[in-house]
Order: structure tokens, then C-alpha cells, then sequence
């Protein structure tokens, strides 16, 4: 599968499009994805020669000839995808079509001397319990931090205390499969692009709030990496010179003031919300900051207009932020995904004004879209570096991609 653009995911949206509204005809693809009659008649021929599409029953006709309908065969592949958070690990097992086999949680310590052993341990033990068919063709990682290469998978992740952390030599070492590695927002745009609402969309913004708060950039359809793979790490974007400390060391960050430890912090300091440094609620709120979040979501849900207001303010700082990144990188929608949407009704009280009154004109009219969301979501968008992987022969998944691609085709042979 030579020739392809460097990140062309094209082939594996096609193979996403047909696993999520069923078998369909060469136009409609070419109608719903945009692309040409003649690219969606090559990359089809590739698709079915590679045992991953099949022609079905001629779908009838108005008039002329009938069209023959695709599907997808369901067999063609599978990933493992990890997402590693700062105290535990979600794992999922999906199929090529993004449909989640099962999923699987382990607890997790990243500061542990054996934090890597500990990693390698939980996904081979998960690797052991799937069935063979269909192949399992790699393992995808998700980290909240920086990657310098896909296929290398070295991490710096200052929130897990990981500095030049070899996650994929020693995952690859203990499992003897492809792995690729890659931060965690940039794995969800990658997921988004195939199976989400930017499947239609060449140029977006993927923004995650929760515990932090990330951005990832998809341009020309492919995921924006920058020079050392560290782009999108929007929520350290400086919005307050005399701020709070944030956890990678600068101040007054964006996550500082809208990540979890952010919106928290504003609720004891200005509205004189419970948890007192040293009580016991307040070691469990450091134990469990998103369950305090969505404490402190129920209150402002409830007609608690303190907590109400700390989400509006909260909304509007994030929303003047969005709207410098939008004017900057000029997307044709922006996706809100992550563990804060469930509260996304409160941030937008105060998002939405903010994010308009300063967006330049002509982009004022942008759509601002949010997904629903689960516990595994981010370990689906790990899977999907596995699954996007087959259709990029000179992309960033490099020479674990062509593992990737050999187990695929082997598979199908």
C-alpha cells in the first residue's frame, strides 16, 4: 500500500464509515466521506484485495444500473488500547470498526519503581485473555503527556513523573507485538477522524477537559504532531502571568485555573466551599479530584449559585482561550470530548459569550460540538493508532506500522 500521504487516514475512514451505518455503495462513500468517485473505486480495490471489504447484494435502482454495496468484514482486526491516567489504567479490546469487544480497569501507580513492569504486567495479562479472531494486530498506549515518535514511544509526562520514560521499547520487549505510543488527546483526534463527528471534517479541533485539559489539531486530515510531538498542549497556555502553580512547573496556566485541582481550588478560596487543607474530605477530594468535580456539578445542578458561578467563570476563561486557538488554526468545528462534558451545560453558561466575543469575525458562526463520553473513550482513541495504522506507509507509525500492516494482510491472506 505504497504512495499513501504521510497520517493518510482515508482508507481506514472508509473501513470506519461502513462498521458505523452499514454496507454502502462506492457513490454514497464518495458522497459521505467527500472524496472522488475515482480515489473511493482505488482505495475500495486495495480495501477488498486485503481481505478487509467485501462486495455484497446490488442495492436497486431508480432507473440504470444498480449500484454494488460494500460491507465490511468483521473479521479483518482488532486492538488493544491503553489509556494511563496518574492512578490507574483502563484497557479496551476493539475491533477495526471501533465497535469495544470488552474492556478491562487495574489500578496503577506511574511513580512506582517498577511502574513499567506493572504496565507491561496488566496488558499482558489482559493480551492472554482475548480470543484470537479476530487478530490482534498491535497495542496502542494514550498518555497524558508528550511522545517523541509513535513508534519509539519515549514519554515525558509531568503529571505521571515520567521524564524519558521507554513505554513502547519495553512494552514491545515483554509482548513481542507492534505498540505504538501517543499522547492521549492526539490518540482521541485520531479516534474522532474515524469513527466520531470529525469523520466528515478535514480541518478540526479536538478539546478535552477534565482532570487537565488538552487540545489536539487536525489538519488536512491528519493529526498535527509539531516538530518533537508535543503539539496541542493547550492547557499550558499562559492566561494569568500571577496565577496558581500548575503542575508542570510554570504558573497560571490554563489547566491551573480549569482543570479539576483548578475549579476546586476557586470553590474553597472565593465561595468558601468545604474541604479545609488536612481534613479527611480533603485527602479524599486529592484521591479522587473528578468525583469532587462532579460533587461540586451536582451542587451547581441543584440551584448552588456559587458552584454555578465557578463553572461560568471557569467556561469563560476556557472559552477566550479556545477562541485565540481557533483563530489561529482557522478549524471547520471544534469537539468538546472528556470526563467535564457531563457538566457541560454549567461551563457553557460562561464558554459560549466569551469564546464569541473573541473569535475573529467570519469564524463566529463555528460549531462547537460535544460527544458523550465513558470510561473507555480514552482507550478507544489508544486502539485507534493501532487501527488507523494499516493505511500509512510513511507515516508516524513507522516501522511498527509495517508490523502492524504485515499482521493485517497476513490475517486476510
Amino acid at each position: 500500500m505504497a504512495g499513501t500521504d504521510r497520517g493518510d487516514l482515508t482508507r481506514t475512514a472508509i473501513l470506519a464509515l461502513l462498521g458505523t451505518v452499514g454496507p454502502l455503495s462506492r457513490s454514497e462513500i464518495a458522497r459521505e466521506l467527500d472524496l472522488s468517485p475515482a480515489t473511493v473505486t482505488q482505495l475500495t480495490k486495495e480495501l477488498i484485495g486485503h481481505g478487509m471489504l467485501e462486495e455484497l447484494d446490488l442495492k436497486p435502482s431508480r432507473g440504470g444500473r444498480p449500484a454494488q454495496r460494500l460491507g465490511l468484514v468483521g473479521s479483518a482486526g482488532r486492538a488493544l488500547g491503553v489509556k494511563v491516567t496518574a492512578d490507574h489504567l483502563v484497557l479496551v479490546d476493539a475491533r477495526l470498526d471501533g465497535e469495544v469487544l470488552g474492556s478491562w480497569e487495574r489500578p496503577h501507580d506511574p511513580a512506582a519503581p517498577d511502574a513499567l513492569e506493572h504496565l507491561a504486567d496488566a496488558v499482558e495479562s489482559v493480551v492472554r485473555e482475548i480470543p484470537g479472531v479476530p487478530p490482534l494486530l498491535g497495542v496502542g498506549v494514550g498518555v497524558p503527556g508528550s511522545v517523541d515518535d509513535q513508534a519509539v514511544g519515549t514519554v515525558n509526562a509531568p503529571t505521571l513523573g515520567w521524564q524519558a520514560m521507554p513505554v513502547g521499547e519495553r512494552l514491545r520487549r515483554r509482548l513481542n507485538l507492534p505498540v505504538l505510543v501517543e499522547n492521549d488527546v492526539n490518540a482521541l483526534a485520531a479516534a474522532e477522524r474515524l469513527y466520531g463527528r470529525g469523520r466528515t471534517h478535514s480541518d478540526f479541533l479536538v478539546l478535552t477537559i477534565g482532570r487537565g485539559v488538552g487540545a489536539a489539531i487536525v489538519a488536512g486530515g491528519r493529526v498535527y504532531r509539531g516538530a518533537r510531538g508535543g503539539a496541542g498542549e493547550f492547557g499550558h497556555l499562559q492566561v494569568d502571568p500571577g496565577g496558581p502553580p500548575c503542575g508542570c512547573g510554570a504558573r497560571g496556566c490554563l489547566e491551573a485555573f480549569v482543570g479539576s485541582a483548578g475549579l476546586l481550588a476557586t470553590a474553597r478560596a472565593r465561595y468558601a466551599l468545604p474541604h479545609a487543607p488536612g481534613t479527611d474530605a480533603a485527602q479524599a477530594e486529592a484521591r479522587d479530584p473528578l468525583g469532587a468535580v462532579a460533587g461540586l456539578g451536582r451542587a451547581a445542578a441543584g440551584g448552588d449559585a456559587a458552584a454555578r458561578e465557578v463553572f461560568a467563570e471557569a467556561g469563560a476563561i476556557l472559552g477566550r482561550a479556545t477562541a485565540g486557538l481557533i483563530n489561529v488554526v482557522d478549524p471547520e468545528v471544534v469537539v468538546v470530548l472528556g470526563e467535564g462534558t457531563a457538566d457541560w451545560p454549567l461551563w457553557r453558561t460562561g464558554f459560549e459569550p466569551a469564546l464569541r466575543a473573541q473569535l475573529y469575525p467570519g469564524r463566529r458562526d463555528i460549531s462547537v460540538e460535544v460527544e458523550s463520553w465513558d470510561d473507555t473513550s480514552w482507550a478507544q482513541g489508544a486502539a485507534a493508532l493501532v487501527l488507523a495504522t494499516p493505511f500509512d506507509s510513511a507515516g508516524a507509525a513507522g516501522e511498527q506500522g509495517r508490523l502492524v500492516r504485515a499482521r493485517l494482510i497476513g490475517a486476510g491472506s
